[in-house]
């Protein structure tokens, strides 16, 4: 396990309905206002990051923003410009985010989200992934949990990365 991975819990019960293109959303299973807030409120307290709308998600969208630092992560752990995660609108409540695989790997396993559908098109890197939606405090800390690795991984942090040659 890489250093900045996180042991994740299994997810209990069915995993949510989703879209299966752009957008990609959460269809059921959404937050309830109150836990949505609680994500909301402490998503954007990592360091070095700035709250902006999203540059590549539906409006109402914010993003996480590594903000300009001379070193850090490679393309992969990023959606777009220094967007390395971002938090959909209340009526959603899922995440997109940027993963290194191998949490990726254990996320899906462990029922706490998806690939992103473009990813199998070759369209985004394998990286990019939906957290889906926590459904109460316990599985705010988990997703909070998920998008420190996130953070960790834009800032390349801890990660060494493979170069195909």
């Amino acid at each position: 396990m890489l250093p900045f991975m996180i042991e994740l819990p299994q997810r209990t019960g069915p995993k949510p309905r989703t879209t299966d293109g752009a957008p990609h959303e959460q269809i059921d299973q959404n937050p309830p206002p109150e836990t949505y807030a609680l994500l909301k409120d402490k998503a954007f307290d990592f360091p070095l990051v700035d709250r902006r709308p999203s540059i590549i998600s539906v409006p109402g969208t914010e993003a996480l923003w590594l903000t300009e630092v001379a070193e850090h992560s490679c393309a992969e752990a990023f959606m777009r410009g220094n967007e390395f995660a971002h938090v959909h609108p209340p009526y959603d409540g899922s995440m997109h985010m940027m993963l290194p695989v191998e949490q990726v790997r254990d996320m899906i396993i462990k029922g706490w989200g998806e690939t992103h559908p473009l990813v199998p098109l070759g369209r985004m890197p394998e990286t990019t992934v939906m957290v889906f939606g926590p459904r109460d405090v316990v599985e705010v800390e988990i997703v909070l949990g998920l998008i420190g690795v996130s953070h960790q991984f834009a800032l390349g942090e801890g990660f060494v990365l493979e170069h195909s040659d």
